[in-house]
């Protein structure tokens, strides 16, 4: 996401090079390319206008201190207002009433809605340890009901029941009722959408709100409308009183310049961001991080977080005890390995948040997920004497496992060149060369090329 405005933003760096001060007319030049940047990255103009505006301001005299380059001082200028117009910091949900909180959720059909629901569901759950209860008000699409009813029993959380014959408001009153009687912390609520905005649709949702007194109201926008997104949360803005957006598919091919616009034009702080289609693909929105990753500072700290969260210490621990003592990083070590990493999103989602230098060492790798999956089936048809000594492998034993995996011969020689190239990675990591190990990592792991 706004690889385009990274790449420019790293241009304008190197060409403020040798200047003692920020003047007017040394970065007339700059802030042309972040202009358009902003513009291709599909910000809307008005956000653009401003934005530029207070970055000049800003910049003018800006002292060139220690050993920062003048690009780098215009950065630092940079980053601080785009942090501050994607919101300034975290923006946590409100649960200050009376269980059960009430959250609404808006937006057009199309935008993620139910999905976000399900994914809020279990991250409040899992997360914040609440009790919580789904109603779905979508009486138009009696698929979004049962999409709803799914996603609560995926993630293990109550589900309110209703039909396409009952009225929205209805629905929601008898689920607030019910969550009360339970004991529910929190009740998410999913709305109808519609795949323009009209009259009928925003008096719905309007009598709903007026119904329900949530706590929270959170528009529900796709990155990838670009302009529409701008056009959508005026509308929305116009009939009620937002507390937050959620912003779904950021990691698709949208230019992203909805994160920079949706703040700025409905004064609500982006809350949350749908960055894949699992249900844990919704993360809390740090403006800070983002603005880093923008400006290709990468986002270590979200990188350090999904670790937490997905990786296996023990196991970690243990590999990293084992390749120290010199014994050996086997194939069975591999294959956990691969699992850890698809935990954390896959080589695409750590490039994703490690800073534009790193990133570009590894520069030229692709993820084919599918290959991936071969790899842990030959891994499976080895015995585990074999895992651990690939060495023994020979065509015969070879010609087994490509039969059972149900894969060719050529492939299995592929995962242990594979393999073989990993092991010197692991020996590289053991002697801290994390830079060499990057720009050496094409082709080490499967899926990568």
């Amino acid at each position: 996401m706004l690889e385009n405005l990274t790449q420019r933003l790293s241009r304008v760096v190197k060409g403020l090079r040798g200047q003692a001060r920020l003047t007017e007319a040394n970065i007339q030049d700059a802030l042309r390319e972040v202009r358009l940047a902003l513009l291709e990255a599909d910000v809307a103009l008005p956000v653009v206008r401003d934005f530029i505006a207070l970055v000049k301001e800003k910049a003018v005299g800006e002292e060139v201190m220690g050993s920062l380059t003048p690009g780098q001082a215009l950065i630092g200028v940079v980053h601080r207002e785009l942090t501050a117009l994607m919101g300034g910091a975290a923006a946590p949900l409100s649960f200050a009433t009376q269980p059960p909180a009430v959250v609404l959720l808006a937006g057009l059909q199309g935008a993620g809605k139910t999905t976000t629901a399900g994914k809020l569901a279990r991250l409040l759950r899992e997360d914040q340890k609440k009790k919580v209860l789904v109603a779905s008000t979508d009486v138009y699409r009696p698929a979004a009901i049962e999409q709803l009813q799914l996603l609560a029993a995926q993630v293990g959380v109550d589900f309110f029941p209703s039909s396409p014959g009952q009225q929205p408001v209805a629905i929601a009153e008898g689920a607030i009722d019910w969550a009360r009687r339970h004991y529910h912390d929190v009740l998410i609520v999913d709305t109808a959408g519609r795949l323009a905005i009209d009259e009928a649709m925003m008096r719905e949702i309007a009598d709903l709100h007026a119904a329900v007194h949530p706590i929270e109201t959170l528009f529900v926008v796709d990155a990838m409308q670009g302009q529409d997104a701008i056009n959508t949360a005026k509308a929305f803005r116009d009939t009620l009183p937002l507390t937050g957006v959620v912003l779904t598919k950021l990691d698709g091919d949208a230019r992203g310049g909805a994160a920079l616009s949706v703040r700025h034009v409905t004064g609500a702080p982006i809350k949350f961001v749908g960055v894949s289609e699992k249900l844990t693909g919704l993360e809390v929105f740090h403006p800070e991080r983002m603005a880093s990753r923008v400006l290709g500072m990468g986002d270590v700290l979200t990188l350090i977080e999904d670790a937490q969260k997905n990786v296996d210490v023990e196991e970690a621990q243990k590999l990293a005890k084992k390749v120290k003592s010199g014994k050996g990083f086997d194939l069975t070590d591999f294959k956990v390995q691969i699992g850890q990493m698809r935990k954390m999103g896959g080589i695409a989602g750590l490039m994703d948040k490690l800073p534009a230098e790193l990133a570009r060492a590894a520069q030229g790798a692709s993820v084919d997920e599918r290959r991936i999956a071969r790899v842990e089936g030959i891994i499976d048809s080895m015995t585990p004497a074999e895992r651990a000594k690939p060495e023994i492998l020979k065509a015969s034993r070879k010609r087994r496992i490509a039969a059972g995996a149900g894969v060719t011969v050529q492939e299995v020689n592929q995962l242990l060149n594979q393999f073989e190239q990993t092991q010197k990675m692991m020996k590289m990591v053991a002697k801290g060369g994390m830079q060499k190990m990057l720009r050496g990592m094409k082709g080490m792991l499967p899926g990568m090329r």
